[in-house]
């Protein structure tokens, strides 16, 4: 049976919510989760709609960088695209993972039209009240220069997650 993990999601300003995932690839430099059963609110990118509460994500979290990649996907299991969301470095402890919202995130749909970066008006209000110190908008800066940089090369997402789409990350839920 997959295991599962805990991610503990802490957000400055809405406290902190635990996802139960399962893992199913674990290796040094990418760990691989599926959330099979989303039960937040729709999500939107402008008036798109990018994941819808029932669907399945597909997480892709690097323990060496300050992003998480996830698979979105509709109730029926459309893909709709990648949402890169910016975090300070996680902390693993066994099978409960700890990390913190850094606000700022990135949407790339799937259909191949331009990407966009969403939530600057939060990481702005976050900063102003307090909320993200100046190391943490420093990682900001740094994950977000680092990522435009690999969108305009063509390497982000990256092609491990390009492949495993939601089809094979069920496959891979044993």
């Amino acid at each position: 049976m997959t295991p599962s993990v805990r991610i503990h999601y802490h957000r400055p300003d809405r406290g902190t919510t635990v996802f139960v995932e399962h893992l199913l690839l674990d290796q040094p430099d990418v760990k691989v989760t599926l959330l099979a059963d989303y039960q937040g609110e729709d999500a939107y990118a402008g008036d798109r709609l990018i994941l819808s509460a029932g669907a399945p994500i597909v997480w892709f979290v690097f323990p060496n960088l300050c992003r998480d990649l996830g698979r979105f996907h509709l109730a029926d299991g459309t893909f709709t695209g990648w949402y890169t969301n910016l975090r300070a470095p996680i902390r693993m402890k066994g099978p409960d993972w700890y990390c913190t919202d850094l606000f700022l995130d990135h949407w790339q749909p799937a259909d191949g039209s331009p990407g966009e970066w969403l939530d600057e008006d939060e990481l702005d209000a976050a900063v102003g009240a307090g909320l993200l110190d100046a190391a943490r908008f420093d990682i900001v800066q740094a994950e977000r220069a680092a990522i435009t940089a690999e969108l305009t090369a063509g390497t982000w997402p990256p092609a491990h997650a390009r492949e495993m789409d939601l089809a094979e990350a069920r496959r891979l839920l044993k």
